[in-house]
């Protein structure tokens, strides 16, 4: 079964409020044709399961059912599709990869299925998760895909490895152009950061990032420092990132697939997005660098230009 997608690229300002879809436009739910199980983190459940969501995919036969990570995922299902995001122990426990499929996407004007999924099957090992083998599962359930691939979503969890595959492209300017901020890792002795960041070539203020990005609250909180004295208080291992003056406007970019959309944070009036081929040519490179289709780019630009770009971030699974 194939299902070509076109490629969607929209921009919606987040401090717009979405309006609701009246009663007399919600057709009948059809019955469920494709089961997806999901392992979520409390966060990512209530973030992503909203129930406008979960109304839309019914109305199209899809059903969402959490996994019970207690019990074995062979005595569960039947699944068509396992989506998951874990963080933390049971995050680094994933341990296998299987085949391509699809995934479902929420855009504004409806639910979107996307195919050609590179995709991971999740099992835990630890004092309450029940374990199976991953090699036996897909040999008695080959039809059951799982998203994404472990590996790729791993590179994204430090901030140094993250901004490298990034920083190796080789993208025609025609459209604009895409950098990287300098930036420096500190993985001990926070004391002797004044002086590395001299060494370095580096200037403050300087934005202030963990370096490992587990998906706590902790691992996603920036600071931004204007001095040496504040730069030997910080605690490591953290990276620290030149400062591009964007007169605080971020460009969120949602890629899933072929499909792109732009979301503007802090936005300003009649503010140009980033061109659309760039955006495309970006996309598709750092899909097969990085081996993943669902993930986000955080990028800004630099302030008194008009097409110089700078990505600061690299989510998977957003939201």
């Amino acid at each position: 079964m194939k299902l070509n997608a076109t490629i969607l690229y929209s921009c919606v300002d987040d401090e717009r409020e979405e309006a609701s879809t009246p009663p007399s436009e919600i057709s009948p739910p059809e019955p469920a044709s494709i089961i997806v199980g999901y392992a979520f983190t409390s966060k990512k459940k209530k973030s992503f399961l909203k129930p406008k969501f979960i109304r839309l995919a019914r109305n199209k036969g899809i059903q969402f059912v959490p996994i019970d990570l207690k019990r074995a995922l062979s005595e569960q299902g039947p699944f068509n599709i396992v989506l998951h995001k874990l963080e933390g122990r049971d995050w680094s426990q994933v341990i296998e990869v299987c085949a391509l499929s699809f995934i479902l996407v929420y855009e504004s004007n409806g639910l979107v299925l996307l195919w050609n999924f590179y995709c991971v099957a999740s099992f835990f090992q630890s004092h309450s998760i029940s374990y199976f083998p991953l090699k036996d599962y897909q040999r008695l359930h080959p039809e059951v895909t799982v998203v994404d691939p472990p590996e790729a979503i791993q590179h994204l969890r430090n901030r140094q490895s993250m901004l490298e595959v990034v920083a190796d492209l080789k993208l025609p300017e025609s459209y604009g152009k895409v950098c990287t901020p300098r930036q420096l890792v500190i993985s001990k002795n926070p004391t002797s950061v004044p002086d590395e960041v001299v060494k370095a070539g580096l200037t403050v203020p300087l934005v202030v990032k963990p370096l490992v990005v587990d998906g706590s609250v902790k691992s996603h909180a920036l600071f931004l420092a204007y001095d040496h004295i504040s730069l030997s208080e910080l605690e490591a291992p953290m990276v620290l990132q030149e400062f591009i003056n964007h007169s605080g406007v971020l460009f969120k970019v949602f890629i899933v697939g072929e499909s792109i959309k732009v979301v503007r944070r802090f936005s300003l009036p009649d503010l140009k997005l980033p061109p659309q081929p760039m955006l495309e040519m970006l996309a598709k490179e750092l899909h097969h660098r990085l081996g993943l289709r669902l993930f986000n780019l955080d990028i800004i630009r630099q302030k008194g230009t008009k097409d110089l770009y700078y990505i600061i971030d690299i989510n998977y699974f957003p939201g």
